[in-house]
């Protein structure tokens, strides 16, 4: 899809999966968009970003970077001196500053009940993974979701790692301070809290803040066409 427009690349964040992007990828490409869901790595910080830089690269075209949850923080990283990147999205998200974790910014703000919903468990190559216990999914993730949607989301989770979400953001230029950014968020989210995400989106400047009343926290799945539509501002396409 040579027509001038910019790629989109989606990266989803930990408890998800590249697929719970569908519903906004069939919104984008009904615009002729070229898109890419990732399926990020969630291991660590800088190893997933390095992972997104070269997905951006293959590319070979300017690009809008889209992030979800833990996401945030990846494309914060991988966009950060990339002259490819053009536009950032941020769909309930961490925008980080230097040295902010997924961890200490969860706790910035009261809300968030997630940690109450996670399991842990060792890995052989040592540390720990997190994942949301199944019986907790639907309400702590997706709660606006139908039930039986949300027990396949739960079924097809990607946990993560303890050191993923709490290492700092290394960058020293987070890249919503330079590449111009948008968000689009829940008010009921149960993840990252809807007084947090008002904050980060403050912070860096956006240019166009959407908070949809009433919507969980598995946004690219409950209100596609907010998200859509969040993206497609970023890409300066009309809706």
């Amino acid at each position: 899809m040579s027509d001038g427009k910019p790629a989109v690349v989606l990266v989803h964040g930990a408890f998800a999966e590249s697929a719970s992007w569908n519903p906004v990828i069939e919104r984008l490409r009904e615009k002729s968009l070229d898109v890419t869901a990732v399926a990020n790595p969630l291991r660590s910080v800088a190893g997933d970003a390095a992972y997104v830089r070269d997905v951006i690269a293959s590319i070979g075209k300017p690009v809008v970077l889209v992030g979800h949850s833990y996401g945030g923080i990846v494309i914060t990283e991988a966009a950060a001196g990339n002259e490819a990147v053009i536009g950032l999205s941020y769909v309930a998200a961490f925008a980080p500053e230097q040295g902010e974790s997924a961890f200490e910014l969860s706790g910035k703000f009261p809300g968030s009940t997630l940690a109450d919903a996670l399991v842990a468990y060792p890995l052989a190559t040592g540390g720990n993974e997190f994942a949301i216990a199944k019986d907790s999914f639907h309400q702590q993730f997706a709660a606006d979701v139908a039930a039986s949607e949300a027990a396949v989301m739960a079924a097809t989770q990607r946990p993560v790692t303890e050191i993923a979400l709490t290492a700092g953001l290394a960058t020293d230029r987070p890249a919503w301070k330079t590449i111009p950014s948008w968000f689009v968020f829940g008010s009921e989210d149960r993840n990252i809290p809807a007084e947090l995400q008002r904050f980060m989106a403050e912070r860096a400047g956006s240019r166009g803040t959407r908070e949809i009343a009433g919507a969980s926290h598995a946004l690219s799945v409950s209100c596609p066409d907010a998200v859509a539509a969040a993206i497609l501002d970023t890409a300066g396409v009309s809706g």
